[in-house]
C-alpha cells in the first residue's frame, strides 16, 4: 500500500514550480546559472519538478541519498528523453561518517549479444545500435537506486516513488527541451506503437511545448514497483512483458537477462589535485579516469596565473589536455571486469610525460594513445542527466543517469510507459567506427555477453585538505560530460570563480577524433581566434547543443550553494 499525502496532488505550488521550470528554459548561457543557498540541505537537478521532489524528501526528514533518488526517479518522468527506469546510472556517495560508496548501475549487454549482431558483410549496419530492439541493454538504474537507499538512505523506495507517480498520472506541461527532443526524434518514435502513443498526437505529430504530457502506463509501472519492489521489474511481470515484445520484434533482450542483472559496488577512484582529493568513478566509467588524468596534466601549469595573463593560453592548454586524454580513452578504456584497464592512466608521472607534450603556443600531433606505466600488471579490478545532493549531516551524493541519446532506442514497450535505452551504441561496434557521439573505440570496449559499455558519466566529489566534502559536480552530454566537469572544477578551484559563474561560462571540448575543438559561440572572439592561431580547428556550436552540469559547493560559513546549469530548465533548492 502506497502512502499518499496531500502534498503530492496537483496544487497551486506545483503550477508555480512548472512555470519556474519554463522560465529557466529561456535563460541564455551568458546568464548566471540558477543558484540556491541553504544550510540544512541542497539539491540541484535538470528539472524544477525533480528538484522539488528531492527538496520535499529533505523536508520530510530524509537525507541527501533519499533526496537524490527521489529526484532521479522523478526525472524519469519529466525528463524521460534523458534518463529513466529503462536506462542506467552511476552513483557516488560520501556518507556523513566519511565512507565513500560507488554503485555501478550501468546497463549490461544481453546474454545473446555478440560483436556481429549489428554487422553485415563486414560493415556496421547503419543505426542498428542506436534505434530499435538490438540497441537495448539490460537497464540498471532501478537496482542501483534500491542499493543506494539500502546502504545509505533512510526512506523506503515506495515513498521516493510518490512524486513520480503523481506527476506521471496527473501530467505536466512540456518544456522547451523536451519538446525539441520529441520533435527531433519523432520519425523514429513513430516506428514504435508504445512510443507513438505517449509522445505523439493522434495525427502523428509531436507533442509541443506547453502541452500536457500524461503517462498513465508509467504511473502504473511506478505503482507496481512501489507495491512489489524491484523484483517485479527484474524478475516479474515487467521483465516478461519486455522479453516477450523483444522476441516478437527481432530483439535479443530476455526476461532471463533482467533476472541476471545486479548492481555492482566498485572501488572509488581517489586522486589528488593541488592538495584537494578528487573522488571519481572507476571503469566502466571513463569519466573518473580522465577527469583525474586531465587534472594531473594541468598540475604542472599555474593555471590561475596563466588564465589571468593570457586566457587564450589557458584554453589552449585545457584543449590539448582533453585531446591527449581522449586518445587514451579510445584505446585503453572498457569494462574492467572483462579487459585490462591500466591504473597507470592516472599516475602522476605518466601525466607529467603527457603534459610535456603540450606546447603553450601550438597544437601537438596526437596520432595514437600513450602507454601508461605497468600497463600489463597494474590494472583496475574486474542523453543523460545529473543529480547533486547534500545535507547538513555531511552526506554528499552525485548521481548521473542516462538512456544514452534522446529517448534511447526510441522504444516504449506498450503498457509499460518506460523508455528503453540504446546503450549498445556505447560499445565499439567495430574498431574505428564512430558511435552517435563521434567517439571511436578499440577492442577493450567491444561487445560481449554480460559486459557493460564504456561510459563518459563522471559523478565527482571533491574533498578539502581536511577530508571534508566541498564540491559535488556532474553533467549530462555524452563525451562532453568529462570536459564539462573538468572545466567546472578548474574554474572553481584554480580560477576561483563563484560556482554559478564557473558553470555558466562558455565551454569548449576536444575528444581527439574528430580533431577539432567544439566551442560555444558565446566564447570571446579573441579566445576563439587565438586558438585558431595556435593551430586548432574550431567548430562553433550553440550552448544548447552541449550538456548540462549540476553542482553543489559549501562556503567558508558552512552554507550550501546549489547550482543548476543555465543552458536547461534545471533548478536548485534547499528543504
Amino acid at each position: 500500500m502506497i502512502r499518499r499525502t496531500k502534498k503530492y496532488y496537483f496544487a497551486p505550488w506545483r503550477l508555480c514550480v512548472m512555470l519556474l521550470a519554463c522560465a529557466f528554459c529561456l535563460v541564455t548561457a551568458r546568464a548566471l546559472a540558477h543558484e540556491a543557498v541553504g544550510e540544512k540541505g541542497m539539491i540541484a537537478t535538470g528539472h524544477a519538478l525533480a528538484t522539488e521532489a528531492g527538496a520535499e524528501a529533505l523536508r520530510d526528514g530524509g537525507n541527501a541519498v533519499d533526496a537524490a533518488v527521489a529526484a532521479a526517479l522523478t526525472l524519469g518522468v519529466v525528463d524521460g528523453n534523458n534518463s529513466g527506469l529503462g536506462g542506467g546510472c552511476l552513483i557516488l556517495i560520501r556518507s556523513s561518517g566519511g565512507r565513500i560508496t560507488a554503485i555501478d548501475g550501468r546497463e549490461m549487454a544481453p546474454a545473446a549479444a555478440t560483436k556481429d549482431r549489428v554487422v553485415r558483410d563486414g560493415e556496421a549496419i547503419p543505426g542498428a545500435s542506436q534505434t530499435g530492439p538490438l540497441a537495448v541493454g539490460v537497464p540498471g538504474a532501478l537496482a542501483a537506486y534500491q542499493l543506494a537507499i539500502e546502504r545509505s538512505g533512510t526512506m523506503k523506495l515506495d515513498r521516493l516513488l510518490e512524486p513520480g507517480i503523481d506527476t506521471a498520472a496527473n501530467g505536466f506541461p512540456i518544456g522547451r527541451g523536451l519538446a525539441v527532443a520529441i520533435a527531433g526524434t519523432a520519425n523514429d518514435l513513430r516506428k514504435f506503437a508504445g512510443s507513438k502513443a505517449i509522445f505523439l498526437n493522434a495525427d502523428g505529430g509531436p507533442l509541443k511545448e506547453g502541452e500536457r504530457l500524461v503517462q498513465a502506463d508509467l504511473a502504473n509501472t511506478y505503482r507496481q514497483i512501489a507495491a512489489n519492489g524491484p523484483e517485479w521489474f527484474y524478475r516479474g511481470s515487467f521483465a516478461r512483458q519486455v522479453g516477450n515484445w523483444m522476441a516478437d520484434n527481432g530483439g535479443i533482450l530476455t526476461a532471463a537477462d533482467f533476472a541476471a542483472y545486479e548492481p555492482k559496488l566498485r572501488e572509488p577512484l581517489e586522486t589528488t589535485y593541488r592538495g584537494y582529493k578528487i573522488i571519481g568513478f572507476p571503469p566502466p566509467s571513463s569519466g573518473g579516469i580522465h577527469v583525474a588524468q586531465v587534472l594531473n596534466m594541468l598540475e604542472p601549469f599555474d593555471m590561475r596565473a596563466i588564465e589571468k595573463r593570457d586566457p587564450v593560453e589557458a584554453a589552449h592548454i585545457l584543449a590539448e589536455a582533453f585531446k591527449l586524454a581522449f586518445a587514451d580513452r579510445a584505446y585503453w578504456l572498457g569494462d574492467s571486469d572483462f579487459v585490462t584497464v591500466p591504473r597507470g592512466l592516472i599516475a602522476k608521472e605518466y601525466a607529467q610525460q603527457l603534459a610535456e607534450r603540450i606546447h603553450p603556443q601550438r597544437v601537438c600531433d596526437v596520432e595514437m594513445h600513450g602507454t601508461p606505466p605497468n600497463w600489463r600488471q597494474d590494472v583496475f579490478g574486474r542523453h543523460t542527466t545529473h543529480v547533486a545532493a547534500a545535507d547538513s549531516a555531511g552526506n554528499w551524493v552525485a548521481i548521473t543517469a542516462t538512456v544514452n541519446t534522446a529517448f534511447g532506442s526510441k522504444i516504449v514497450v506498450p503498457g509499460t510507459g518506460v523508455v528503453l535505452n540504446n546503450e549498445m551504441d556505447d560499445f565499439s561496434i567495430m574498431p574505428g567506427v564512430p558511435n552517435a557521439f563521434g567517439l571511436v573505440g578499440a577492442e577493450n570496449n567491444a561487445v560481449a555477453p554480460g559486459k557493460r559499455p564504456l561510459s563518459s558519466m563522471s559523478p565527482t566529489i571533491v574533498l578539502n585538505a581536511e577530508g571534508r566534502p566541498m564540491l559535488t559536480v556532474g553533467a549530462a552530454g555524452g563525451p562532453k560530460i568529462i570536459t564539462q566537469v573538468i572545466l567546472a572544477i578548474v574554474r572553481y578551484l584554480d580560477f576561483q570563480q563563484p560556482l554559478a559563474e564557473a558553470m555558466a561560462g562558455p565551454r569548449f571540448h576536444h575528444q581527439w577524433r574528430p580533431n577539432s575543438v567544439l566551442v560555444e559561440k558565446s566564447l570571446a572572439a579573441t579566445i576563439v581566434e587565438g586558438l585558431r592561431q595556435r593551430g586548432h580547428v574550431i567548430e562553433l556550436v550553440s550552448p544548447r547543443s552541449g550538456g548540462r552540469t549540476q553542482a553543489i559547493a559549501v562556503d567558508t560559513a558552512g552554507k550550501l550553494h546549489g547550482v543548476a546549469d543555465p543552458r536547461g530548465g534545471g533548478a536548485a533548492a534547499g528543504p
